[in-house]
């Protein structure tokens, strides 16, 4: 087996080896997410419910000029908050 050949066979079998997501060209937190959605959309009730309200995200962030924290801001994924 000559040199570009052994080389595209390691290429190929990399590419073999890679995990799904990243075959499909996700980010694994991307492809974390999908699953998570798609789990959430099988679930029955009470479960859906309970798991929609674990869903939200709630952080603070800081604007920081000249080494000093502005005045922090909170964000949510739930609009109504």
């Amino acid at each position: 087996m000559s040199a570009p050949q052994a080389a595209q066979a390691a290429a190929q079998v990399a590419q073999a080896a890679a995990p799904y997501w990243r075959t499909a060209g996700m980010s694994y937190v991307a492809y974390a997410n999908a699953c998570a959605q798609h789990l959430r959309n099988c679930l029955k009730e009470p479960h859906k419910t309970a798991a929609a309200s674990r869903e939200a995200i709630h952080y603070k962030f800081s604007v920081w000029e000249n080494g000093v924290a502005g005045r922090p801001t909170i964000r949510s994924s739930n609009p109504e908050e």
